[in-house]
C-alpha cells in the first residue's frame, strides 16, 4: 500500500494507471481469457471427441500450480493450515471434473447455462455454512428464481435442437452446481475466518491438495 492506493499486478507488470483503466485492463483480460478457454474446450471435446474429463482436470492442476509457482508464490508465504483445504480441495476437483466432463454430452453454451446459475444453490448453501449464515432479501431469491426459470426454457430447446445433448451431461453439470454450492461458501468461509488470506495461496492448497482426489475418479 501507498499512499492509501494498491499497486495492482498482472502477469507480473504493475498496472500504475487510474483505477478505471486497471478496471477496463482486467476485466477485458477477463472476458478474453474466458473466451479462449471456452474456444479450445469445446474443440477439445466436440472437435477432437475427448471425453476424459477427470483427467483434464488432472493436468489443468499441475498447469495452475506451475503458473502460480512462476508468480512467486511460495508456501511459507501461507496463512492457512493445510487441512483448511481438504473440504474446499475435494469440492474443488469434483465440480472442475464434472463440468469438463459434462462437454462430452452438453454444447458449450448449454454448460454455460447451467453454470451461470450456481448463484441459486450457492445463496442457499450460504445461509447454513457456520461463520456465515448469510441472509438475503426477497427480491435476491426472486431474481435468482428468474435466472433458474430460463434456464429451464433454455434447455427444453436446446434439447430439441442441438446434435449435441444428452440427460448425461445434465445430471453431470448439476451435479457440479451442487459441489459449487459448497466450494464458494467454502471459500468465503475460508476468506472471512482469515482476511490475510490470498487469492494465490487459495487456489495453490486447493490445487494441491485437491489432485490426489481425481486418482480414484481416474
Amino acid at each position: 500500500m501507498k499512499n492509501g492506493d494498491q499497486t495492482r499486478f498482472l502477469f507480473g507488470i504493475s498496472l500504475h494507471r487510474p483505477k478505471w483503466q486497471q478496471f477496463l485492463i482486467c476485466s477485458f483480460g477477463f472476458f478474453f481469457g474466458y473466451l479462449v478457454n471456452g474456444v479450445c474446450e469445446e474443440y477439445v471435446y466436440n472437435r477432437l471427441q475427448f471425453s476424459y474429463g477427470w483427467y483434464f482436470t488432472f493436468v489443468q492442476g499441475f498447469v495452475y500450480l506451475i503458473l502460480i509457482r512462476l508468480q512467486g508464490f511460495t508456501m511459507k508465504q501461507m496463512v492457512n493450515p493445510w487441512n483448511s483445504y481438504v473440504k474446499l480441495s475435494s469440492v474443488l476437483m469434483g465440480s472442475h471434473g464434472l463440468t469438463k466432463g459434462s462437454l462430452a454430452y452438453l454444447n458449450y453454451p448449454a454448460q454455460i447455462m447451467f453454470k451461470s446459475t450456481k448463484v441459486l444453490p450457492v445463496m442457499i448453501m450460504g445461509a447454513f455454512v457456520p461463520g456465515l449464515r448469510r441472509k438475503y432479501s426477497l427480491h435476491e431469491y426472486i431474481s435468482a428464481l428468474l435466472l433458474v426459470v430460463g434456464l429451464i426454457l433454455f434447455t427444453l430447446a436446446d434439447s430439441q435442437t442441438s446434435p449435441n445433448f444428452s440427460i448425461i451431461g445434465v445430471i453431470m453439470i448439476s451435479g457440479a452446481l451442487i459441489m459449487d454450492a459448497f466450494l464458494g461458501n467454502f471459500q468465503e468461509a475460508i476468506f472471512t475466518i482469515n482476511p490475510e488470506t490470498t487469492q494465490m495461496e487459495m487456489l495453490f492448497c486447493s490445487t494441491i491438495v485437491g489432485i490426489p482426489f481425481l486418482l480414484v475418479p481416474m
